[in-house]
């Protein structure tokens, strides 16, 4: 039974990506089909523009003179399609700007809805930032390939078919000059996106860590500065930096060599062509008794022709430039689809029934469990909470003490033994009907912006206000609360910085008193309360704990005195265990050395 989830590692086929990307696309099929046939049309038209242009040529250097009429003709002609073709070109970028819009949301939820269900293991191993650059960066990046370069290449596609079709019909002879250079240019393009992507994947690891790295200093300033490590933590950031910038500049450096090589090539292929387009004119006007009809052509077919050449090579220099943005994109996308393809927590069992009339008797069996196979941390613990008992776990920091809250509300799977709470082993129950089960408090206080009438709410679904400042007042919060600006509608920023850590946790406590729940978890609960505060609200939980099954974590051992049952926690064992005063008996005991060096 256990859960060791980590994000598949494995790297993703260039095809099984934009296959993905591509459903994004066609569910939205409307815009997706508008966009297609909008850019069909546009480009049509923009290509009859240099045939309409060579026929203005001929029309001027006729046989029979210059026909200024047809010559008008065929640029009024051309200026209308050009116009229609830009203006739908126009459309075709805002129709492209919403779809992508549209997946970006699309994504983004589906990205954050699958954080919200990944298994707490995936957090204590991934940095924060590495996470938000998930959700910003990477989708961004993907984004942007959809709404800009996507047009790119749906417009270069036509381009190179019809100016193709446009070419063969003048001079298949002409056309010949591609049959070297187009196979050397796609080569030459195909071998170096090969190559730099790698370089693209690692860009966009190297960004996430450095966000990681920012985000963690950034939450730790004020120990930072009490400790003086601004220049030590400055030092680190400017090598992070520095290893992020060399990873966008190999990035970039092997992507921006494909543009001008492509370039090069195509511009030699210009040359050739124009070099053919010249012989094939004096062919033709020296040669007017009975001329090879596949070599004759007039003087505006080889201005068309070299019009659609670069009409024809250039889509394929303009793809070689977007090498860089695709590789990018595809980078960021397989970073989005691992987590979403990350395994969620373990389905409930298929028979697993939902936890009802809890009375919070709970019993632990022979349990054991590591965060990692090899290494055990709780090793065959065994020990049983009476329904409405307290029951206090004290031992040396990494004993094991808040491991064993995990496994009580599965927020880790056990290796070996049993939990039941109330007689029904915890994997035969639904895991949210077991964790409604539970209320708890935590050392690590959670605020997020909102008022503080919502983060108190928080724990009850449609709570009233008079709910809200009972729970407050139980936990000797309300005047404090009432000396707020707004009182209950002040607005804490993000995680309650403007508010201190005490009286954090003690919005957190009253959090906690709203919620109606059997059985309470109370880790470190009051460790960022002062002495005096701690004595007034410790009535106040204890009215919380009446009648409540109550898991306690607690350093200071004068909290816990009054507990039914204290285990003394060591190296993931239960060396002792018994009520405070059977605790201190023991002669040498561990729990009494503990105790009297606190109190010495």
């Amino acid at each position: 039974m256990t859960n060791k989830n980590n994000p598949p590692k494995k790297k993703m086929k260039k095809k099984v990506l934009i296959l993905r990307l591509f459903k994004y696309l066609i569910s939205h099929k409307l815009l997706f089909l508008s966009a297609v046939v909008v850019m069909i049309v546009a480009n049509v038209l923009s290509l009859w523009g240099p045939r309409l242009s060579g026929m203005a040529i001929d029309a001027l250097s006729g046989p029979n003179g210059v026909d200024m009429d047809a010559v008008f003709y065929y640029c009024a002609l051309m200026l209308v399609m050009y116009v229609i073709s830009a203006l739908l070109s126009y459309l075709n970028s805002i129709i492209m700007v919403n779809l992508s819009q549209k997946i970006t949301y699309t994504m983004r939820r589906e990205l954050f809805s699958k954080l919200t269900y990944l298994p707490v293991s995936y957090f204590d191993k991934t940095a924060a930032g590495d996470i938000i650059s998930h959700i910003s960066y990477d989708i961004d990046t993907v984004n942007a390939s959809l709404s800009n370069d996507l047009i790119q290449i749906g417009a270069s596609l036509v381009s190179v078919i019809g100016s193709f079709i446009m070419m063969l019909s003048i001079s298949p002879v002409m056309l010949s000059v591609f049959l070297f250079t187009i196979p050397v240019s796609l080569l030459f393009t195909a071998y170096k996106t090969k190559k730099i992507k790698p370089y693209f994947r690692k860009r966009s690891g190297k960004i996430g860590e450095l966000n990681g790295y920012a985000e963690e200093m950034l939450s730790g300033q004020k120990s930072i500065r009490a400790y003086s490590r601004e220049d030590k933590i400055i030092q680190r950031f400017d090598n992070k930096n520095k290893i992020t910038v060399d990873a966008y500049y190999d990035a970039d450096y092997h992507g921006c060599v494909i543009g001008p090589s492509v370039n090069f090539i195509n511009n030699v292929s210009l040359a050739l062509i124009s070099v053919l387009g010249g012989l094939l004119y004096l062919y033709t006007v020296t040669n007017t008794q009975n001329p090879i009809p596949y070599l004759v052509i007039s003087l505006g077919s080889v201005s068309s022709f070299i019009i659609y050449s670069r009409r024809f090579a250039g889509p394929i220099n303009e793809l070689a430039n977007i090498i860089s943005e695709l590789q990018s994109a595809m980078a960021a996308a397989e970073r989005v689809f691992r987590i979403i393809d990350a395994e969620p927590e373990p389905l409930d069992s298929q028979n697993a029934i939902e936890l009802k009339d809890v009375k919070g008797e709970v019993e632990l069996k022979n349990v054991s469990f590591g965060y990692e196979k090899d290494k055990t941390i709780i090793k065959d613990l065994s020990f049983k909470a009476k329904a409405g008992s307290i029951i206090a776990i004290v031992g040396p920091t990494g004993a094991g003490k808040t491991t064993i809250i995990n496994l009580l509300m599965r927020f880790y799977d056990i290796d070996s033994g049993s939990i039941t709470v109330d007689g029904h082993d915890i994997y035969s129950v639904t895991r949210d009907s077991l964790r409604r089960a539970y209320t708890m408090v935590l050392q690590d206080t959670w605020l997020f912006h909102g008022t503080v009438f919502d983060n108190i709410a928080y724990g009850k679904q449609n709570a009233t206000m008079d709910e809200v400042v009972k729970a407050a007042k139980a936990a000797k919060i309300d005047s404090f609360i009432n000396s707020l600006p707004d009182g209950y509608n002040t607005v804490l920023s993000d995680d309650g910085v403007n508010i201190s850590k005490g009286q954090k946790q003690l919005i957190t406590i009253a959090r906690a008193m709203l919620a109606d729940a059997p059985m309470l978890i109370l880790d470190e609960a009051t460790s960022n309360v002062d002495s005096r505060t701690e004595k007034q609200i410790q009535e106040a939980m204890y009215k919380l704990m009446e009648n409540r099954t109550c898991f306690v974590i607690a350093h200071r051992l004068s909290t816990i005195q009054n507990a039914d049952l204290i285990l003394v926690v060591k190296d993931g064992n239960v060396i002792e265990k018994g009520t405070h005063n059977e605790l201190l008996s023991i002669k040498g005991g561990f729990y009494s050395s503990l105790f009297n060096s606190q109190f010495d």
